[in-house]
């Protein structure tokens, strides 16, 4: 018979494996173009106000068709990456998010 604990825990969110509070990397790739990464500022800023634009790290493709934008956000919730990922993704100038 499974503790009251346990089934709790297995009936609900699944724990983060963060301590919240935390400082959390999200890489966002797309086709290099005017505007880009000022597109994924404004998402990340809806989701995370307090984020210094000037931490934003920018890196072209070899080829240079391609744009890497590091963003790092304090995250105070799972469901705040959660949400910022999903608009993040759903964005038609973002190829891919890590």
């Amino acid at each position: 018979m499974a503790s009251p604990d346990l089934a709790m825990t297995s009936t609900s969110e699944p724990e983060s494996l963060l301590a919240f509070p935390c400082d959390f990397p999200i890489k966002v790739m797309g086709e290099t173009q005017p505007g880009f990464a000022q597109a994924v500022m404004d998402v990340v800023l809806h989701h995370a106000p307090d984020f210094d634009a000037s931490t934003m790290e920018m890196r072209k493709s070899r080829l240079g068709k391609y744009l890497s934008l590091t963003v790092t956000v304090r995250a105070t919730s799972r469901l705040q990456l959660d949400d910022l990922y999903r608009e993040l993704c759903d964005h038609p100038m973002v190829k891919m998010v890590l």
